[in-house]
């Protein structure tokens, strides 16, 4: 899965790139309530921040904590989600907050936050793992720091 990532310095990129991270902060910290007003603030267009909005992360500080925010779809099924909860503790991270939604058509989208400071694989092997769980489908990790 982070297969799929690169670390570019930002100074190769084409500047809507980070005026798309700062729409998304704007949104996040309830500066401004609508996408519209975001993109207007930062100069760009509605669809460049449609777009780009799920593929562009901020690296943290790595030396103090590390949090990831994963989302999947769960079988509705007696154990599915102790088991995918095992796994996460047997990786060393810890979860911070789980949303789960009601089952439908026997199936429910949970996300999860996690703490990773104690996490002894990498993220590619816990998403993975996750995924190989049986009853787990479509593991995607949404954000990372």
């Amino acid at each position: 899965m982070l297969n799929n990532y690169l670390i570019v310095h930002k100074s190769i990129l084409p500047d809507y790139y980070e005026k798309v991270l700062e729409a998304r902060k704007l949104m996040e910290s309830g500066k401004v309530k609508e996408v519209s007003q975001a993109v207007k603030q930062v100069g760009i267009s509605r669809s460049t921040y449609y777009k780009y909005k799920d593929y562009l992360f901020e690296p943290a500080d790595m030396a103090g904590e590390r949090k990831a925010v994963l989302s999947m779809m769960l079988d509705h099924t007696p154990g599915v989600l102790s088991a995918l909860l095992r796994g996460i503790s047997e990786a060393g991270a810890s979860v911070l907050t789980i949303t789960q939604s009601l089952p439908i058509h026997d199936m429910a989208s949970v996300t999860l936050s996690l703490d990773l400071s104690g996490m002894t694989l990498a993220m590619a092997e816990l998403v993975d793992a996750l995924a190989a769980t049986p009853g787990v489908d479509n593991v995607r990790l949404l954000a990372m720091e």
